[in-house]
């Protein structure tokens, strides 16, 4: 990993060769998330915009020269990333707006965007010689995790929240994963994990603790932009340039996905890829808003405290955010904002992202619609600006709650008069 410089802390700038520590700096205990450092010039000799043209490796490992990863490393043969990238015309009259795109990362093997870092983790222990993988999760990670780990037969144990959907608990079971239905929160199952993990010498995945969990992230916003340029591109545009959206709207829990777009973003415009980062919306469930309260206030992330979180979006659900240091940092470095939705708007947006676009989403994934229509109503958006509204997982996920968001099916007889009768209601 001779393009890796070092891992520096985001508190103190400690800065530690990346077999020097393996997850935090030692200064800080739990808390100091380290962010990898890279070295550009030399991943410009490997890499570019025009190299990439012509690469026929449409997942993540098209950016490989740009992950934290050995060049010869195995990877998994799961197809990861590459996400279709939809302009979305219809959402975006109905804002008024002119120029929206969905991104479907529901696409992704397990269904969810947690595959991109759950690949990674997997590639990361083989490095290391790893027996046993772990993480937590409120069910995507965890899902992602083991359909990864299923894919290379690498054992695994999960730490799920008792209140887990059903069907992402039985994700985990049908690949095999050893499950740990925790009787708490999220972040309950989080600290049990990180002590099993310390206990038993097991290779620990959680976001907001491993560093290398961003990089994987990371790789959606490169997609973004490298999708967006393919068409959006203009003819004076440079063919060693991408063209770049002017927000990027994501749902927040933990902090990490939101940190992971900022990275890819700061790696292309450290690269020289693309001219301007987009800024970016981070929209929060209001009864697990604590990021956002944080932007708000204008206060440290290591000010922050826990908060009793309750949503429907189990996915973004955080009492305190495992890495709010990089949540909060990818708002306010790119000049973005933080907005929260009820749970009521994020129900309301799943039938709306699905019958404008065509692309079911979870309520994590609707609420970054949810958090859209907010902004637009807070002025923060201009009908002008180009917008890519960021689906975090597939709504087969949760099943109950998207029946919520509709209405009940006409039962009818075998009898056209009862379907005349059910069409005139």
């Amino acid at each position: 990993m001779d393009h890796v410089k070092s891992l520096k802390c985001l508190i103190c700038g400690a800065e530690y060769r990346p077999d020097e520590v393996e997850y935090v700096c030692p200064h800080h205990g739990e808390d100091g998330i380290l962010d990898v450092q890279y070295d550009y010039d030399l991943i410009k000799t490997r890499i570019s915009p025009l190299s990439l043209a012509q690469d026929r490796n449409t997942t993540i490992w098209r950016y490989k020269p740009l992950l934290p990863i050995l060049p010869d490393s195995p990877v998994p043969p799961l197809a990861i990333g590459w996400t279709p990238l939809y302009r979305a015309d219809r959402l975006a009259a109905g804002l008024g707006l002119k120029h929206v795109w969905v991104k479907d990362d529901g696409r992704n093997p397990s269904a969810s965007f947690k595959d991109r870092a759950s690949a990674i983790a997997v590639v990361k222990a083989h490095e290391k010689g790893a027996e046993i993988i772990t993480t937590s999760s409120t069910g995507n990670a965890g899902a992602a995790l083991s359909a990864l780990c299923a894919s290379v037969g690498q054992p695994n144990v999960i730490f799920v929240p008792e209140s887990a959907p059903p069907a992402k608990v039985a994700q985990l079971l049908v690949y095999g994963s050893t499950v740990m239905l925790v009787r708490g929160s999220y972040d309950d199952a989080f600290e049990l994990c990180a002590w099993a993990a310390k206990e038993f010498g097991w290779y620990n995945r959680n976001t907001g603790y491993n560093p290398y969990m961003s990089e994987g992230k990371k790789t959606a916003s490169i997609e973004i932009c490298e999708q967006f340029s393919a068409q959006t591109r203009a003819g004076s545009q440079s063919p060693d340039q991408w063209d770049a959206p002017d927000w990027i709207v994501v749902s927040v829990g933990d902090g990490c996905i939101i940190g992971g777009l900022y990275k890819g973003l700061f790696d292309l415009y450290s690269l020289g890829w693309i001219k301007k980062v987009p800024r970016i919306l981070g929209v929060q469930a209001a009864g697990s808003a604590a990021l956002y309260d944080a932007w708000q206030r204008g206060i440290d992330a290591m000010e922050m405290q826990p908060i009793d979180a309750h949503t429907i979006a189990d996915s973004i659900s955080a009492g305190l955010p495992a890495d709010r240091i990089k949540g909060l940092r990818a708002v306010r470095a790119t000049g973005g904002a933080y907005t929260k939705v009820t749970d009521e708007e994020i129900i309301a947006a799943i039938p709306v992202v699905a019958q404008r676009s065509g692309v079911f989403a979870e309520p994590a994934g609707a609420a970054s619609y949810a958090g859209l229509v907010q902004a637009v109503k807070e002025g923060l958006i201009d009908p002008e600006e180009r917008i890519v509204v960021l689906v975090t997982g597939n709504g087969l996920k949760d099943i109950a709650s998207a029946r919520k968001s509709v209405s009940e099916p006409y039962i009818v007889n075998k009898d056209l008069a009862d379907v005349k009768r059910a069409l005139g209601k």
